[in-house]
């Protein structure tokens, strides 16, 4: 895959509304930009925990096994609809923004089907072979990163521009909608591991 090809679809894929989207967009309205920046952070160590590992020891292994992909599809499902059932209860507002956390964004990044994707099908395995090969997607990576830094950083701003007058004036609203969004992405990803989708 070409650079401009796979920065291109890394951009789209992680431009597309999921659930770490929602939570970066509800912090940046309830908490704003500055105090949401190291979310950030948490974002990319999530998908990196995920992707490198992918990338370097596991993607020729789990080519050969769908169990396993289910199995993290149904995980991610099951953890998306944890955060929903939070947000529902306690939506977060400008006074009490805690549900959404640096730990929060970590574990919905890590079991996030998007960090499968690239895991496996953009980013070039690496390979034992010979040191080119294993150094091969290391660019990638880089500009995988930069990628997520700026990707997370407009949602932030969306939230904080376009979302922060409803969550400071309905709380209770913005949390519920924000918890259906997410439970909408819960049905979805557990539609596609079962093949429903």
């Amino acid at each position: 895959m070409s650079w401009s090809a796979f920065a291109l679809a890394v951009l789209l894929l992680l431009l597309t509304p999921g659930p770490t989207n929602t939570l970066l967009a509800v912090s940046g309205a309830t908490r704003g930009l500055k105090a949401s920046l190291p979310l950030i952070g948490a974002e990319l160590g999530g998908y990196l925990t995920t992707i490198l590992p992918l990338v370097f020891l596991a993607a020729p292994l789990l080519a050969d096994q769908p169990l396993a992909a289910l199995l993290v599809k149904l995980a991610s499902t099951l953890w998306v609809l944890l955060l929903a059932a939070r947000l529902w209860t306690r939506p977060p507002s400008a006074s009490r923004p805690g549900a959404v956390t640096v730990a929060s964004v970590y574990c919905t990044t890590v079991l996030n089907p998007k960090a499968l994707i690239i895991g496996l099908a953009l980013m070039p395995a690496a390979s034992l072979a010979s040191l080119e090969t294993l150094l091969q997607p290391l660019p990638y990576i880089g500009v995988f990163c930069l990628t997520v830094v700026c990707v997370a950083t407009c949602w932030l701003i969306a939230g904080a521009a376009i979302l922060r007058r409803v969550a400071t004036t309905s709380p209770l609203l913005f949390g519920r909608v924000a918890a259906s969004f997410l439970v909408v992405f819960a049905i979805s990803l557990a539609g596609r591991a079962i093949g429903w989708i």
